[in-house]
């Protein structure tokens, strides 16, 4: 008899102990599961109905704050039935019924000064969801002012054993005192104004919360000295600190001695921003880091500056750095690693890899075995251009990887510039005269009115894969990016006024005023003041002043098209599939052909918040720009691609950019679709697709999908 109660007892431990798993028709995270996939394994939406798809509910965000949002970036998760996003200017914590879109419960903080004074406002991209399997399932999301706030996900409300009562205040336990510059010029600890936050959600994986940190645009920072971007790991039952990796080393730590002249001790930023992956198999977690401060002058962080623009891998428990890799020595480009790692299983000349890829701004994938961080297809350090910017400290050499070739643009020479007609490359030609050119990791120049006013850059700051990543297909083995092949960038460089920065250099343009860059969606949450109309100044903006020419011919693009792409790279042999443009050529552009008799393919747009969604036979991604189409008026089309040849295969229309990736799920025998929308003067929707309840314009039905023009 005890025999058989202690046998009980360990059943009833094993179960208590069992991880919970969520189901493929579900959506429980981020990007579909911990390894970054965006992948879900389903097919009722498929290429003979998608251009049927209906609006089955829609959520607008107006309410979720004292104003609306015009920049939702948000992907939902669906669990049980519910989906959980965030939402509006408030940064809320929203629960709806996922077949109906009914509102279940809201979350809110009112942070006062400290949400006012957050450098990552609005809603933020998203939260997480943890489960104890046995009824104790968790809502976690960070607020502006960076707290983390942990929710009953069936009530909406704090759980009290979690921090303190259910709430714990990042900006403490940092191994660091969040400071900021007071009205003296002196930096001192701040708790209300030190700038420090996040906008991405907190990743679960066992039982440890990985939660990041974000800054201000870094082009023009009101000091070389800032916060540090540290990663922390939390217990999710408790919000107890497990553990913090500090990303620029402290004295004694390995890498402290890459931060030359005691940089390191001053030197802020270097956070992880964007979402990282976790295999909870091996125990390990993926962290893709950020710039140091500054983004383009680094002359008061002399040397490679570990771990600036690298990817770390860490134990999941312990946060024990396992192995890293430095994509970018000495960041000089705003080349933060901005996207989720991709952790996956793949076959490389008959040998089983677990590895890891990286999709970038400069349109590298880099592929690394996860295990041990040892490139995949190899990597060679090569000579770069050395520049000439005062006080500046180069890397002679940058890390290349063999394969797969670039997919973006990422660098810019004549060939790179609008062929139109011959007319417009020659005007094109006559404008970049003025500028430095070159290919990748060409450098920052100082500016000067008489030339060059800046390096024109492809690849850097909003260029090749930012924020949204790509998606990974486990059947096929195949990587799926969206990246901004014309987001061209001039990074030109000028002296600081003492009033801006105490830097040497910040960026700008000679001749034009210098200001603090601000960020999209700075100082426009709800707990901001309510923003005043502001007169134009001159000498900003495209016509300029002080001898600046608009990046533009006739307001066209100054670079080629295609201007957005979609990618499928086959990770096994490191080779490009395929490649196409990406959305609808826009009007202006579209105009200027039909006037001049130019038989133009589509161009695609440009962007850098395009995600996308891999299913059991489609790649989805929406427009990121409205067009104006005589058989379909004015909208975004969320597009459907076969996903081995990349030919669109339908599309549906949206009334606003996709401003957040997309995201699927199964309820209930319908597949559904969601995707955020906003911009322009629409406010944040999310939108929820799904099939018309007709029996004909099921799976079988064959009709009107739309060939890709």
């Amino acid at each position: 008899m005890r025999r058989r109660m202690f046998l009980a007892g360990l059943a009833v431990a094993a179960v208590a102990l069992a991880q919970w798993k969520p189901k493929e028709t579900e959506w429980p995270t981020y990007n579909a599961d911990t390894m970054g996939s965006r992948y879900r394994p389903l097919d009722q939406i498929n290429a003979k109905n998608f251009s049927q798809l209906e609006i089955a509910w829609r959520f607008k965000t107006d309410s979720i704050g004292n104003r609306p949002e015009y920049k939702l970036e948000g992907t939902p998760l669906m669990v049980n039935g519910v989906v959980y996003a965030t939402a509006g200017s408030r940064r809320a914590a929203i629960a709806l019924d996922a077949a109906t879109g009914e509102l279940l419960w809201v979350h809110g903080e009112h942070e006062g000064e400290r949400g006012a004074n957050a450098p990552r406002q609005l809603s933020g991209r998203g939260l997480a969801f943890w489960s104890d399997g046995h009824g104790d399932d968790r809502i976690l999301y960070i607020t502006p002012g960076f707290r983390l706030i942990c929710l009953n996900a069936k009530t909406g409300m704090l759980i009290p054993s979690f921090g303190k009562g259910g709430v714990v205040d990042l900006k403490l336990d940092d191994d660091q005192e969040i400071s900021a510059w007071n009205d003296k010029g002196e930096w001192v600890p701040d708790l209300i104004h030190g700038e420090i936050g996040i906008q991405s959600a907190p990743i679960v994986g066992g039982n440890t919360i990985i939660i990041g940190a974000a800054f201000r645009e870094g082009m023009t920072p009101r000091s070389m000295r800032n916060n540090k971007g540290y990663v922390r790991g939390y217990d999710v039952r408790t919000g107890k600190r497990m553990w913090i990796f500090h990303t620029i080393p402290k004295k004694g730590e390995p890498g402290y001695e890459t931060w030359e002249n005691g940089s390191a001790e001053y030197t802020g930023n270097t956070g992880m921003w964007t979402q990282p992956a976790i295999d909870q198999e091996l125990g390990l977690a993926y962290l893709p880091i950020e710039s140091p401060t500054g983004d383009y002058y680094g002359g008061h962080r002399p040397g490679n500056d570990l771990y600036g623009e690298s990817l770390v891998c860490v134990d999941l428990k312990t946060g024990q750095r396992k192995w890293y890799f430095q994509l970018v020595h000495h960041p000089l480009w705003d080349m933060d690693i901005s996207s989720t790692p991709l952790l996956m299983d793949i076959n490389v000349n008959g040998k089983a890899i677990k590895a890891v890829a990286q999709p970038t701004k400069q349109g590298f994938l880099y592929v690394f075995d996860r295990t041990n961080g040892k490139p995949v297809f190899g990597m060679e350090e090569r000579p770069v251009e050395v520049g000439s910017v005062p006080g500046e400290w180069y890397s002679k050499t940058q890390p290349f990887p063999v394969k797969p070739p670039a997919y973006a643009r990422n660098g810019v020479t004549e060939d790179e510039l609008i062929d139109f007609t011959p007319e417009l490359h020659a005007r094109a030609l006559e404008i970049v005269k003025k500028y430095h050119l070159g290919p990748v990791f060409t450098p920052p120049v100082v500016s000067k009115l008489d030339g060059p006013l800046a390096t024109l850059t492809l690849g850097t700051a909003s260029g090749g894969t930012n924020w949204p990543g790509a998606s990974f297909d486990p059947e096929t083995h195949t990587v799926y990016a969206y990246a901004c092949n014309a987001c061209l960038t001039p990074i030109g460089l000028v002296e600081a006024p003492k009033s801006i920065s105490d830097m040497r250099y910040v960026s700008g343009i000679a001749g034009r005023e210098v200001a603090i860059a601000r960020g999209p969606g700075e100082n426009a949450g709800a707990d901001s003041p309510m923003p005043k109309r502001e007169p134009a100044r001159a000498g900003r903006g495209g016509g300029g002043g002080g001898g600046y020419q608009a990046l533009n011919v006739d307001g066209l693009p100054l670079i080629k098209p295609p201007y957005g792409t979609l990618s499928a790279i086959n990770v096994d042999r490191g080779d490009i599939v395929w490649q196409i443009a990406h959305g609808e050529t826009p009007d202006n552009i579209r105009k200027y052909a039909e006037e001049h008799h130019l038989n133009l393919p589509r161009t695609g747009q440009s962007g850098y918040n395009i995600g996308t969604l891999v299913t059991k036979t489609l790649l989805i991604a929406g427009d990121g720009q409205v067009t104006n189409l005589p058989d379909r008026g004015r909208c975004a089309m969320l597009r459907a691609y076969d996903k081995a040849t990349g030919k669109q295969v339908g599309e549906v229309c949206m009334p606003a950019p996709q401003s957040g990736s997309p995201m699927t799920y199964e309820l209930n025998g319908k597949q559904y679709i969601i995707v955020a929308v906003s911009g322009g003067n629409y406010s944040g929707e999310y939108l929820a697709f799904t099939l018309p309840e007709s029996e004909e314009t099921t799976s079988s039905r064959t009709g009107s999908s739309r060939e890709q023009r």
